[in-house]
């Protein structure tokens, strides 16, 4: 799928899923915490795997205004004190263990595919100036997520991934700080509310959104500008998810489904580009669900 919702660690698609998750853990019966320990006792005491499938309507590329139908894999759990969660097309461990209380530090590596404008581009124009090759990108993740803000069970939580190709398709770097509220609505349901941005070096802009003299298949009444593109901040986003378990208990894992629904918002040359401006718009939608198994 395009990048156009990969920015934040935890707004990030397959986040939705991992949302419905350990923070519920803390909720018993009558509202009170059962144990000194939120997770004691639960499915997410000690290790934890959830594996699952979903699937997203999204733009065809970035900045495209055609939307395509992208499958959405999920791997997040705990194993051996390490944290695995989801990224769109990838992964992020947190080697820093969580505390029962007080502010969580997140700290680890994340690296994932971008495969923006290398498969199914839907507009033929843009199709036409050819399509790019896939970057590996990988670097830190780091954040602080800070539990019982409003009430015992929810939290806020802050933090970014820094990335670098390094397959040398773009050969760039990318920084995506996101803030991100999680709470959950009862014992079986929950909603995490998402926002975050996207920095681009010149590297990253100018393999994406600079527009080259137009090969000779395009036709001269569809040729698009030439147009020179520069790093800065190359999008904002919002995402709202909700997860709902299936036996209306999120603590005893199993089976869970969400839904996801987000907007997206090209900025600088990223907007300005011909791919968006001429061939697609600034304004990106998702909407998206699926189904997880936890154990």
């Amino acid at each position: 799928m395009p990048d156009s919702f990969r920015s934040a660690a935890s707004i990030a698609l397959l986040a939705a899923a991992t949302a419905i998750c350990p923070p519920l853990a803390a909720q018993g019966p009558g509202n009170e915490p059962r144990t000194p320990d939120p997770y004691a006792g639960t499915v997410y005491d000690g290790d934890w795997l959830a594996v699952g499938v979903g699937a997203a309507l999204n733009p065809s590329y970035d900045g495209s205004d055609d939307y395509v139908i992208s499958p959405l894999p999920l791997v997040q759990g705990n194993l051996g004190g390490v944290a695995i969660a989801p990224r769109p097309a990838g992964i992020a461990l947190d080697f820093i263990p969580d505390g029962d209380s007080g502010v969580n530090v997140v700290l680890g590596v994340a690296a994932r595919l971008n495969r923006n404008r290398v498969v199914r581009i839907a507009d033929e124009v843009v199709s036409a100036y050819g399509k790019l090759d896939t970057a590996i990108e990988i670097g830190p993740t780091l954040g602080l997520s800070f539990p019982r803000v409003l009430n015992p069970y929810d939290s806020v939580t802050v933090g970014a991934d820094v990335l670098w190709d390094v397959a040398g398709a773009h050969k760039g770097m990318t920084i995506a700080p996101s803030i991100t509220y999680f709470t959950p609505v009862s014992k079986g349901a929950a909603i995490s509310f998402s926002l975050s941005a996207r920095r681009v070096d010149d590297d990253y802009a100018a393999y994406y959104y600079s527009v080259p003299v137009a090969p000779a298949s395009v036709p001269p009444a569809q040729r698009l500008p030439v147009f020179d593109a520069t790093g800065g901040f190359d999008k904002w986003g919002a995402m709202l998810l909700a997860g709902v378990d299936f036996d209306g208990d999120l603590t005893n894992g199993g089976l869970a489904g969400f839904l996801l629904g987000g907007y997206s918002r090209m900025l600088g040359d990223a907007s300005d580009t011909p791919f968006t401006s001429v061939r697609g718009s600034a304004s990106q939608w998702l909407i998206g669900a699926g189904i997880g198994y936890t154990f």
